[in-house]
C-alpha cells in the first residue's frame, strides 16, 4: 500500500510539471547530433519495450524504444551520470557524480520526466533499488558511504559508512543484504540493508578497478570482474606472464563469510584488458562481461567456470575453456563497451558502447551483433575523442594486457603503487599520479625528470605498455583528451559543517610552524622543482622528488611516491610530519586535524 499510494502521488506531481520538463527535454535535444552522448550504463525495462542510458559526456539519460532502437526522449540529469538503475515499467534512477546527486524520472507516454533529485554529495556512483521500489542505496565513490534513499518520503534516510571507493554495488534478489565493491581498499563489503550493520569483508588481494556487480537469483553469490596487480616489474616477459596486470571474475558468497573465488579472463598472447560490466541470464546458466579494453563481449556457461579460492594462483585462462566455446567465447564489439544486460528471453543483452555513441544489440545463441541503436553524437570524433579511444585501447600494450585506463582510472589514480619502469628502474613502485591539470604541472613523474609531455606519452606507450610507437597524431591527440579532463568537483568544500575547520587549516598550512607553504604554492600547490625529504631508495635512478600537487588530495587512499601512507594523518605524523621537513615545531591535535580539513577541501 504504501508504494502504491508513492506511485499514484507521483504520478500526479508528473503530469503538473509535464510542461516545465518537457521544455528542458526539447533543449536537451535541440543539440542531439553535435555532443557524443558515451553511454555508460543501461538498463532494461521488465516490459521488454524500452531501455535506458545513462550518458556520460551529455549529462543525459535517453528512453530508447527496443523494437526499432529509436530514442523516444532525452532528458537531462546530474553532471558525468555513472549508473542508471529501474523498478517496474515506470520509474528510473540515475547517479550524477560530479554533481553529487540522484535523479528519480519516471515513463509519462513514453517520454521520461524528472519527478526528484536527492542531494548525496560525494560522488555518487552505482544504484540499487529495493524489490518493492521503496528503498534505494548509492554507493558515494568519495565519501566510503553508501546513502540509502527512502523514495517514498523522497529523502537520505541513511549513510552507511564501508570501505573507501565504492563505486558499484547490488542487492541479493530478496532485499536484505546489499553487496559493494571498494575499490580503494580492496574489498567487498557486504551489508545487512535492515540495520545497516556491515556483516563481513573480503578483501581481493591486490585488486584495483573493480567492475560492476550483479547477483545470482538465489541470492548465493555476487559476481564482478576486477583487476590484479602483481607488481613485478614490468617486462616483456613478466607481463605476457600475467604477473604485471590481469583480469579476473570473481565472485563472494552472500550468505556467509567465507574466503572469495575468483578465475583468470586472459589467454597467452591475446590478453583481456579492463573488464566492466557483467550479467546474469535470467535462468542462471550463463555469464556475460564486457571487455572494455579490447572492444568485446565474453560469453561464458556458468557451469563450465574453474571458480577457485582466492590462495590459488592462476596466471592465465584456464585450457578447458579454451577447448569448449561453448564454455567460452569473445565477441568484437568496437569501441568501448561498458554496461551489458539481458533481456528476458535469456539470449539478447545490450550492451552500452560509450565511443560509439549506441546500444548494441547481440544475440548470444548465434554469438553476432544482429542490431545497434545510435544515440546521437558527432559525425566525426574531435582530436580530444580519438584521445580518448587511445587512452581506452588496451590493445595498445605488448599482448593486450592492460590500457592507459588500467593505471589512470578515468585519468585519476588507483589504489596501488605500481613499478611502471618509467624512471629506469625495477622494484621502486610509484603511486600513479592523476592526469588532471596534467600540462599545467611540469615537470612530470615522481622524480621530475620529464619535461617534454609529448616525449613522456611516448615513453608511456612504448616503455611502460610495451607496445608500438604512437602513429601520425597520436600523441597530440592523447594529449588533447588528458587536457580537456575535468577533475571531479570536491565535496569538501560544500560541507557546511567543516568551512570553520577549513579555514583554521588554512593559516596552519601557510604558517612557518607547518612550512606545507613552501614547496606547496600556487593554483595547483607545487612550485615544480625537486626536493629531497629523506625518503629516498638506493636503486631509485634519480635524487629527490618532484613535489606534488596536491588538488584533489581527498580522493587519494595513497600518498607519497612510496604509498606507505594510507591515510593524511600518518602522512602528517609518520612519514611527511611538518617538523621533519620544512616546518618550525610538532603540530598540536588541534592544529593537525584543521590542516587535514583544509587539505581536503583542496
Amino acid at each position: 500500500m504504501r508504494v502504491a499510494w508513492y506511485l499514484g502521488l507521483a504520478i500526479v506531481w508528473v503530469v503538473s510539471v509535464v510542461v516545465v520538463t518537457q521544455g528542458r527535454a526539447a533543449e536537451g535535444n535541440s543539440q542531439a547530433g553535435a555532443v557524443d552522448r558515451s553511454p555508460v550504463d543501461l538498463a532494461v525495462f521488465a516490459n521488454g519495450k524500452w531501455l535506458v542510458t545513462a550518458n556520460q559526456t551529455a549529462n543525459s539519460v535517453s528512453l530508447v524504444r527496443v523494437s526499432d532502437g529509436q530514442v523516444l526522449s532525452e532528458v537531462p540529469c546530474g553532471i558525468h551520470p555513472t549508473a542508471i538503475a529501474i523498478h517496474g515499467d515506470r520509474w528510473v534512477l540515475v547517479s550524477g557524480s560530479y554533481s553529487g546527486d540522484v535523479t528519480l524520472l519516471a515513463v509519462v507516454e513514453e517520454r521520461l520526466q524528472e519527478v526528484a533529485r536527492f542531494e548525496v554529495g560525494y560522488e555518487p556512483h552505482g544504484i540499487a533499488i529495493s524489490p518493492d521500489g521503496s528503498q534505494a542505496f548509492v554507493a558515494l565513490a568519495a565519501g566510503a558511504q553508501v546513502a540509502q534513499l527512502d523514495l517514498v518520503r523522497r529523502q537520505v534516510v541513511r549513510r552507511i559508512p564501508v570501505k573507501r571507493w565504492p563505486r558499484y554495488l547490488a542487492l541479493t534478489p530478496d532485499g536484505k543484504r546489499l553487496a559493494v565493491g571498494c575499490s580503494g581498499d580492496e574489498r567487498v563489503v557486504v551489508v545487512d540493508t535492515s540495520s545497516g550493520e556491515v556483516l563481513y569483508e573480503r578483501r581481493l588481494i591486490a585488486s584495483v578497478n573493480m567492475g560492476h556487480m550483479q547477483c545470482s537469483a538465489d541470492g548465493k553469490y555476487v559476481y564482478f570482474p576486477w583487476m590484479v596487480y602483481r607488481q613485478f616489474p614490468i617486462s616483456r616477459l613478466n607481463i605476457t606472464q600475467g604477473w604485471v596486470l590481469a583480469s579476473r571474475i570473481a565472485r563472494v558468497d552472500m550468505t556467509e563469510s567465507k574466503p572469495y573465488e575468483k578465475f583468470s579472463l586472459d589467454p597467452r598472447g591475446q590478453a583481456i584488458a579492463d573488464p566492466h560490466g557483467i550479467a546474469l541470464s535470467p535462468d542462471g546458466s550463463r555469464l556475460v562481461a564486457t571487455a572494455a579494453g579490447t572492444h568485446e563481449l565474453l560469453l561464458y556457461r556458468l557451469s563450465a567456470l574453474p571458480f577457485r579460492d582466492f590462495g590459488a594462483t592462476t596466471d592465465h585462462i584456464d585450457r578447458r575453456l579454451l577447448q569448449d566455446k561453448d564454455a567460452f567465447d569473445r565477441l568484437p564489439l568496437g569501441g568501448r563497451p561498458m554496461a551489458v544486460r539481458y533481456a528476458a528471453d535469456g539470449k539478447t543483452v545490450y550492451v552500452a558502447n560509450y565511443l560509439r555513441n549506441s546500444v548494441q544489440v547481440v544475440d548470444t545463441s548465434a554469438k553476432a551483433i544482429v542490431s545497434e541503436f545510435s544515440l546521437g553524437g558527432a559525425a566525426e570524433p574531435s582530436l580530444a575523442r580519438r584521445g580518448a579511444a587511445i587512452f581506452y585501447d588496451g590493445e595498445r600494450s605488448l599482448a593486450q594486457w592492460y590500457s592507459c585506463h588500467s593505471c589512470h582510472y578515468n585519468g585519476g589514480t588507483n589504489s596501488r603503487a605500481m613499478d611502471t619502469l618509467n624512471d629506469g628502474s625495477e622494484f621502486t613502485p610509484k603511486t600513479v599520479l592523476p592526469l588532471y591539470d596534467l600540462a599545467k604541472t611540469s615537470p612530470w613523474t615522481w622524480h621530475g625528470w620529464q619535461e617534454d609531455l609529448d616525449a613522456a606519452m611516448q615513453k608511456s606507450l612504448t616503455v611502460t605498455m610495451q607496445g608500438k610507437p604512437p602513429a601520425g597524431d597520436d600523441t597530440e591527440a592523447l594529449l588533447a583528451f588528458i587536457k580537456q579532463l575535468q577533475r571531479p568537483p570536491n565535496p569538501y568544500r560544500q560541507d557546511a559543517s567543516l568551512q570553520a575547520a577549513i579555514a583554521r587549516g588554512e593559516k596552519v598550512f601557510q604558517s612557518g610552524k607547518a612550512g606545507c607553504a613552501q614547496c606547496h604554492q600556487g593554483p595547483y600547490y607545487t612550485d615544480g622543482k625537486i626536493h629531497d625529504v629523506g625518503l629516498g631508495s638506493d636503486k631509485d635512478q634519480y635524487e629527490g622528488y618532484n613535489t606534488p600537487s596536491l588538488t584533489g588530495a581527498h580522493r587519494k587512499v595513497r600518498w607519497l611516491h612510496h604509498g606507505r601512507a594510507k591515510t593524511l594523518e600518518s602522512v602528517l605524523t609518520k612519514y611527511h610530519a611538518p617538523q621533519d621537513v620544512a616546518g618550525e615545531g610538532e603540530l598540536t591535535e588541534q592544529e593537525l586535524a584543521d590542516l587535514i580539513a583544509y587539505l581536503r577541501s583542496l
